[in-house]
């Protein structure tokens, strides 16, 4: 087995991007790592806008790249700062910043066999066909187990909310 270290720190990897899917994502990754005494690694993977293939065309892209990869630590900084404030999760904690697709560079970081992947399972209902590709890519590809953790009961309610509203639907506000 070549390019394993058994004596290697475990790692929770989890895909960070502050949905609120991710947040709940994120907690439970930093539930696991505790109990299972692994570092943390949130991941956020950003992509030039327009994907690759535009940055590549433009050549005025090539000039914004650390100004997008400056952007990207900060907004994983403030989804850290916002979730865990200035004591921090509690465990060994190493954020990545990682040029690409997210459901790639979930799993080209999570490389290791002790390694455990935590990715937010997407939303239910009608929106389902699509959302998830990220989890589904990870599930499919990750050499390392992953956890597929299914949306929070509150971003349901936030949706159903959101749903009525722009409908212009009526509330039954009688158990509030």
């Amino acid at each position: 087995m070549s390019g394993y270290d058994a004596s290697a720190t475990a790692r929770v990897v989890v895909g960070v991007n502050g949905s609120l899917g991710s947040v709940t994502a994120l907690r439970r990754a930093t539930a696991l790592a505790r109990r299972l005494g692994a570092e943390l690694w949130p991941v956020l993977a950003w992509e030039p806008p327009g994907g690759d293939p535009a940055a590549r065309r433009s050549p005025a892209a090539a000039l914004l790249v650390e100004e997008w990869q400056r952007l990207a630590g900060q907004r994983l900084a403030s989804v850290l700062d916002e979730i865990f404030g200035t004591e921090g999760p509690g465990v060994p904690m190493r954020p990545v910043i990682v040029r690409g697709a997210p459901g790639r560079a979930l799993v080209a970081t999570a490389d290791r066999d002790n390694d455990l992947l935590v990715v937010g399972a997407g939303r239910r209902g009608l929106q389902r066909a699509f959302s998830g590709r990220v989890s589904r890519h990870c599930l499919a590809h990750a050499r390392c187990p992953v956890l597929a953790v299914p949306p929070s009961p509150l971003e349901s309610e936030l949706l159903s909310v959101h749903r009525r509203n722009t409908w212009h639907l009526r509330m039954d506000t009688r158990g509030l």
